[in-house]
């Protein structure tokens, strides 16, 4: 347990205390987690010289564990200590885990997963919306579509009316836990430069024929079709827009893809 406790400190970076010490322990403590530096298993080191290596006392130490086991990162067991969990409990829709899953994510392998989900989770919600819609909410999807369609030329309105649509359809499907979990991916993937990726041709004028069949299926209350548009959508532009295995992160200027 020594030997473990020591090699594991060594991973933990010297640093000045911030303003906000808790968030910045934490911060630190879920990237080392999330990328393997403290691997399933690991003990974190004693409480003494971890404080000291954040520079923090002990109480804000505490706290900081307390949350990492809130997450599910860790487990504190009485005797043998605070204890690194597999990927299997961790909080993925917690937003300093998701944050930092999708901010190492170089394989895009986060990224892939939760295309996967966001996708099982939208068709179903599309499908629920053919399914069952009233006038006035297949109307404001149709005036989501044509506010994208006017902005077309504008990258940032564009992505902008983009996800308005989304939302829109997540919130007519009355999926109060779907529209949840697939709001916290949607909105912190799109922070993404990595999920924005590059911008091939025609993505733009793909990406309004794709909404428009969605839009048609949901118009004929064809569940079939509208689960089947939103599913290929979510997939076919995430795979027209990811980037190649290894690539470098995009850099400089705000991503010029769509969704």
């Amino acid at each position: 347990m020594a030997t473990e406790s020591t090699a594991a400190s060594r991973l933990i970076p010297q640093r000045l205390p911030a303003a906000r010490l808790g968030v910045a322990v934490v911060a630190e403590l879920v990237e080392l987690i999330v990328t393997e530096q403290l691997k399933e298993g690991d003990l974190l080191p004693p409480e003494g010289p971890l404080s000291e290596h954040f520079g923090v006392s002990r109480t804000v130490l505490r706290e900081s564990v307390k949350r990492l086991e809130e997450k599910g990162l860790v487990i504190v067991s009485q005797g043998r200590g605070t204890q690194v969990q597999a990927p299997g409990y961790w909080n993925m829709l917690d937003p300093i885990v998701l944050s930092a899953l999708i901010d190492n994510d170089e394989s895009l392998g986060v990224l892939d997963e939760l295309t996967i989900v966001r996708a099982s989770l939208e068709s179903a919600m599309a499908g629920s919306v053919a399914a069952s819609h009233s006038s006035d909410e297949l109307r404001r999807l149709e005036n989501a579509l044509t506010a994208m369609r006017e902005s077309e030329s504008e990258t940032d309105s564009f992505r902008q009316a983009d996800v308005v649509f989304h939302f829109a359809l997540m919130e007519i499907s009355g999926n109060r836990l779907a529209e949840n979990i697939a709001k916290h991916l949607y909105k912190r993937a799109v922070e993404s430069s990595r999920y924005q990726g590059i911008n091939p041709p025609n993505a733009v004028a793909n990406t309004l024929t794709e909404h428009a069949a969605i839009v048609d299926a949901i118009a004929r209350n064809d569940v079939t079709a509208a689960e089947k548009a939103m599913h290929e959508h979510i997939h076919v532009s995430w795979e027209r827009r990811r980037l190649p295995d290894h690539a470098p992160r995009p850099r400089g200027g705000k991503p010029q893809s769509s969704e």
